[in-house]
């Protein structure tokens, strides 16, 4: 028991988890294989040449002149940064850095709310497992963040009874707003702790205060202050209110939920999911356990098992939200609370970044394996071998490979790409039948008017084309096929 209480061995606990799952996130395919980096990064090298946020639809042919929101456009910023400065390896080394942040994040809301390291140390592991490797790093990895700060920041207050520490709330939702639209889960979390928090001042006023709930201590006065100013946050920034337009769109899409997996419920056909039903469950069994029943936990879980249970790219809200309550748990009054110091924090950082640094010629993280993980994904070989003849457009494509063709093919702009938001639900069901080949691909109207079609191999309209009169067949590999006008 000494070996587990000793400062030394729960460092090398702290250092061995970030680092494990740091050399994870730099395994050669983990960093480029979504499909949705390309088109940030193309979006954030347009940003960075025009200074200047763009409006429409920029680099693609179909939706040039829709209305278009670049809500994440601080992430896309750093991305081409980092590629600017690092080449592919800048795309890893931004997407582990942001994969470690997350799982420190984690681990730094749990340790402040539990005030314990075993607990904290092993209830990140189990929130990593849920959801972390679901999907490759993107600017929702911020939200994860932020998200962290402003629970730890609201069970503080909460607990202490002191308003001081949700000053920093409207800071946190600056940043947040212009890294990824997801602040607006933050914000509903912030707005919930507001409401139930006033209604229960106000209904004590009206001498209805059940015994069964913990009672509200907290100034209503100053709490509604910080709800607006954290609202008016959201709003500095060169997207202005644009964002909440996006959300009110998101809210109104239909074919998207349908077709796209991670937009879907959770099928538990997969661990992770199982342990996300764990956590939530545990959640609610220690907030249900506790003789004074906090209304804002129950409300934040009951809200965040809606979310999260119904689209699996969300299944974070629930994750995070039962991590925090299970943390907030009251230790026993004899245990031993400390907190990390910043020396010891910086003795894990540099840990972590030696054993990484040690890793990467190991999991092959370098130009080359990058480049190879690539080729193998992507239509590499067959836009060279278009360089090199000459084809012109109009380009159309399948949807998984717009933002990969818009970085490396930006001579032609392309069909569609990963921003479903931008096209809609009437373009994207166009293309996504049309790739099926559906009937309605004959009647295409932007396949009937292209001069180059790049599609992968495995799709359908790969194959049926080639019966096709308009077009012919003048590259193939198992990756890509690629179709020419006749």
């Amino acid at each position: 028991m000494k070996f587990f209480s000793s400062r030394p061995a729960q460092l090398a606990a702290l250092i061995g988890l970030l680092s494990s799952i740091g050399v994870y996130s730099l395994r050669e395919k983990f960093c480029v294989i979504d499909f949705d980096t390309w088109w940030h990064l193309k979006v954030g090298d347009w940003i960075l040449q025009n200074a200047a946020l763009p409006h429409t639809g920029i680099l693609s042919r179909t939706a040039a002149q829709l209305p278009w929101v670049a809500y994440s456009w601080g992430y896309e910023v750093l991305l081409s940064l980092f590629y600017s400065w690092f080449g592919l390896v800048g795309i890893g080394i931004l997407g582990t850095l942001l994969t470690i942040s997350v799982a420190w994040a984690i681990y730094w809301m749990l340790r402040r709310l539990s005030q314990r390291f075993w607990p904290a140390f092993l209830l990140t592991g189990v929130v990593c497992a849920a959801f972390l490797f679901n999907g490759a790093p993107r600017p929702v990895f911020f939200s994860y963040i932020l998200f962290c700060l402003v629970l730890a920041l609201l069970f503080q207050s909460q607990r202490s009874a002191r308003i001081q520490p949700l000053y920093w709330l409207p800071l946190i939702f600056l940043f947040w707003a212009n890294l990824h639209i997801q602040f607006i889960y933050g914000l509903f979390t912030v707005g919930m702790f507001a409401v139930v928090h006033l209604t229960q001042q106000a209904l004590a006023k009206l001498n209805f205060v059940p015994s069964y709930l913990l009672p509200s201590s907290l100034p209503s006065g100053r709490l509604l202050l910080i709800l607006v100013a954290c609202l008016a946050a959201t709003f500095v920034g060169p997207n202005f209110y644009h964002p909440y337009l996006v959300v009110l769109a998101y809210t109104k899409a239909k074919f998207s939920y349908k077709v796209i997996l991670e937009l879907q419920p959770l099928p538990f056909r997969y661990f992770s999911n199982f342990i996300e039903l764990f956590l939530a469950a545990a959640g609610f069994y220690v907030v249900g356990w506790n003789k004074r029943i906090d209304p804002f936990k129950l409300a934040l879980l009951v809200a965040a098992s809606i979310v999260s249970f119904r689209t699996m790219r969300d299944a974070w809200f629930i994750c995070f939200s039962a991590a925090a309550c299970i943390a907030d748990f009251p230790a026993p009054a004899d245990a031993p609370h400390r907190t990390d110091s910043w020396r010891e924090m910086a003795l894990v950082t540099a840990g972590v970044a030696i054993l990484l640094l040690l890793a990467a010629p190991v999991v092959n993280f370098n130009a080359r394996g990058l480049d190879r993980a690539i080729s193998a994904d992507y239509p590499v070989n067959a836009v060279n071998f278009l360089r090199h003849n000459g084809f012109s457009g109009p380009l159309y494509n399948n949807l998984n490979w717009g933002g990969f063709l818009m970085w490396y093919l930006p001579e032609l702009p392309v069909a569609v790409d990963g921003r479903n938001d931008l096209y809609g639900d009437q373009l994207d069901e166009l293309f996504y039948n049309s790739q099926s080949a559906m009937a309605s691909y004959k009647t295409d109207p932007y396949l009937d008017e292209a001069g180059l079609v790049i599609l992968e191999s495995k799709l359908p309209l790969a194959k049926i084309l080639t019966i096709d009169p308009r077009f012919r067949l003048v590259y193939h590999d198992d990756i890509a096929t690629v179709y020419a006008r006749q």
